[in-house]
């Protein structure tokens, strides 16, 4: 039954998509939102910053057309994602979102760079079953450099939070040459991850410049134009790395 508030939250929402593998556990409604507060240099999706081009979606409507994959979604063992841009832009639709996925019986995740956690309220949270968390760097001066200027401290806190209540989480971990393998770097992101309790995964993800066509089509330099992507040799060593503080790596 919808509540006043999924009733009658509305929401900017770029696009949505049913993937398997690479958005949480089994076969997934994936609801792209538009907006978000970083410029990350390897963002492959440039389209998602701003909210202005987006369709303003209800969620009834939005719901309509997940409804129609709910039933082959439980079957696959999956769920709905929603990720971004941005969730946490908007939170008053995405926890609208997950409640009313958490209605339909369906795993719930929740795509986030934890940069606007604070924003997470408890309710939000009791309605997210795994939360896939970027985090982009160990390294202030790094997160920085990455991500346009944001800082990495509301992260970190985002994450702590969601150890202490008990929330699952995968890790997300782009790897750059030049940007983020330094040792260092990588040594920080795994010596705090593994000081969290509810971590079931580490995702270390190789860059690539499958979005450079989205930046030239919106006139935008694509800062990492001429940056190749990892060798499998550092893939490996980031890997092991971080298997060395007791994790387990992907």
């Amino acid at each position: 039954m919808n509540t006043p508030l999924t009733a009658t939250v509305t929401g900017s929402v770029h696009s949505w998509d049913v993937s398997t593998g690479v958005d949480g556990p089994g076969t997934r409604f994936v609801v792209f939102l538009a907006g978000c507060p970083l410029r990350c240099q390897y963002c492959q999706n440039p389209d998602t910053w701003r909210m202005r081009p987006a369709q303003r979606t209800s969620l009834p409507d939005l719901w309509r057309i997940a409804a129609g994959y709910t039933r082959f979604i439980a079957v696959a063992g999956g769920g709905l994602t929603i990720s971004g841009g941005e969730p946490l832009l908007q939170p008053a639709f995405t926890e609208a979102l997950l409640r009313r996925a958490k209605e339909a019986g369906l795993h719930t995740a929740l795509d986030t760079s934890g940069a606007l956690g604070d924003r997470a309220t408890d309710g939000l949270l009791d309605a997210t079953d795994l939360v896939l968390l970027d985090i982009k760097s160990g390294d202030p001066a790094t997160y920085r450099q990455v991500t346009g200027g944001g800082e990495l401290a509301p992260t970190l806190r985002f994450a702590r939070r969601l150890s202490d209540r008990g929330t699952p989480m995968w890790i997300r971990f782009v790897l750059v040459p030049g940007l983020t393998d330094a040792p260092d770097n990588v040594a920080a992101v795994a010596r705090f991850v593994a000081t969290l309790s509810t971590v079931q995964r580490v995702e270390v993800l190789p860059f690539h410049r499958l979005g450079a066509a989205k930046y030239a089509a919106l006139g935008i330099d694509f800062p990492l134009a001429d940056t190749p992507p990892p060798t499998a040799d550092l893939v490996d060593r980031v890997r092991a790395q971080l298997r060395s503080h007791g994790l387990t790596v992907y």
